[in-house]
C-alpha cells in the first residue's frame, strides 16, 4: 500500500457505554478508539424525500491500514463530517488495508 494515498487524518469512534445517573445507556455517547490515516472516496450520492422532507444520502468508501478493531456500527470522523460504518471489508489475504463502507450522517 502506498502511504501517499492515505492523505486524510480520521478519528475512529465507538459507543462509549456511558450511562445516565439512573443507569440508562446514553443514546449518542461516543468515545475515541484511535486515529488513523485514510483515503476517502465517495461512491454515490442521492437526494430523496423522507418524512415529507428532502434528505441527501452520501455513501463513501474509506480505506485504512489493516486493523482488526474496527467494526460495523462504529463511526469515523473527518473534520466536520461524521460517517456511519455499515460494513468492514478487510484484506484477509495480504492484511494491508481495511475498506469501510460508510454513509454520511446528516
Amino acid at each position: 500500500m502506498q502511504a501517499g494515498k492515505l492523505n486524510r487524518r480520521v478519528t475512529i469512534l465507538r459507543k462509549s457505554g456511558a450511562r445516565s445517573p439512573s443507569g440508562q445507556p446514553l443514546p449518542d455517547s461516543w468515545t475515541e478508539l484511535g486515529k488513523a490515516w485514510a483515503s476517502i472516496a465517495f461512491a454515490s450520492g442521492l437526494q430523496t424525500i423522507k418524512g415529507d422532507g428532502e434528505v441527501s444520502l452520501a455513501r463513501a468508501s474509506i480505506r485504512l491500514r489493516y486493523r482488526a478493531d474496527v467494526l460495523a456500527g462504529m463511526r469515523v470522523q473527518h473534520g466536520l463530517i461524521t460517517y456511519q460504518i455499515h460494513a468492514v471489508l478487510p484484506d484477509e489475504r495480504g492484511r494491508e488495508y481495511v475498506d469501510l463502507v460508510c454513509e454520511v450522517i446528516a
